[in-house]
């Protein structure tokens, strides 16, 4: 894996273990153009884990094509994050389980009418598993502490 920008390994570790932000993920559409959504994530071994029913557009373009784009930065300054490309693995056997780990990472373990909805339409959930191939980060807080 290449990785570049001001952080270290290590420090993409922690930022990308903490940051309970939706990662921005990228995949080729049939047109031959980009398409872009939000999905909640999580950082484990080395690999960026989501989940999503196994009905949606995400899903189907990462069956026909594993390549794939991801951000995960916040909205608001100081600017910083991490981007890259990987490559993805469906996993359709442990999309429930991934899916109840994002539930209890953004919503906390708490049951919630939210959560109770997300895991009634669980069936089949499908783990998204994205193997970075390169990283890169971005810090821009000492520029915008000024």
């Amino acid at each position: 894996m290449k990785i570049k920008g001001p952080w270290s390994e290590a420090d993409i570790d922690r930022y990308l273990t903490s940051a309970v932000i939706p990662m921005r993920l990228s995949a080729l559409g049939g047109s031959g153009w980009p398409v872009v959504l939000s999905l909640w994530f999580r950082w484990r071994d080395g690999a960026l884990w989501c989940a999503s029913n196994p009905q949606s557009r995400i899903v189907a373009l990462l069956a026909q094509d594993n390549r794939c784009g991801f951000e995960i930065a916040g909205d608001a300054p100081p600017y910083r994050g991490v981007r890259g490309q990987g490559k993805a693995t469906l996993d359709r056997y442990d999309g429930v389980v991934e899916l109840q780990a994002l539930i209890e990472r953004y919503l906390g373990p708490e049951e919630t009418s939210f959560s109770r909805w997300l895991m009634a339409r669980s069936a089949g959930e499908v783990a998204i598993r994205i193997e970075p191939v390169r990283l890169m980060s971005w810090d821009y807080t000492a520029r915008m502490n000024g």
